[in-house]
């Protein structure tokens, strides 16, 4: 089996300024190394488009990092700005990782919609945008981890057929 990297970047104004506790990127980190991830960067930056931008670029294009995620400013308030740091840096979007997390929230909450979160592809990185409170950001993460092993090693070029067997 392989063994991917991955890296969880924490955006919170208050995090960065010691007066709010990151729970949700420890959270993260817990359950993706009980997946068989090997975590090897986690930050916490305030809410500015230019410092999430700066890591999130870093961590693809010279760490070489196979999954990314992201915990914080997905939602409507005029300091979530995830979504738009993580955007420029996208070649791909998934739209249906996306749109996953959402609906499986959504059966949950009504607040689901407000979520802005993206999914996409720089190079052979996975970036994933989740919201900023433990519970949403763990519920958002399961969803999708019986498809990541598989995501990664599609984008990493594997000729694997996606439905084995058929």
């Amino acid at each position: 089996m392989t063994v991917y990297t991955c890296a969880v970047l924490t955006t919170s104004d208050k995090g960065a300024r010691g007066e709010r506790e990151d729970t949700s990127g420890p959270a993260l980190r817990e359950l993706l190394v009980a997946h068989g991830f090997k975590v090897a960067a986690h930050t916490l930056v305030p809410d500015r488009i230019e410092e999430i931008h700066r890591v999130l670029q870093n961590w693809v294009d010279q760490d070489k990092i196979d999954l990314i995620i992201t915990t914080g400013g997905t939602g409507l308030t005029p300091s979530d700005v995830t979504p738009e740091a993580t955007l420029p840096l996208l070649e791909r979007e998934i739209p249906g990782m996306a749109e996953a997390m959402r609906a499986a929230s959504f059966a949950k909450t009504p607040h689901a919609v407000m979520s802005r979160g993206l999914a996409g592809i720089r190079g052979e990185s996975l970036l994933i945008n989740l919201p900023g409170s433990r519970r949403a950001a763990l519920e958002n993460i399961e969803v999708l981890l019986p498809a990541l092993p598989h995501a990664l090693a599609k984008i990493k070029g594997s000729p694997e057929d996606c439905q084995p067997g058929q």
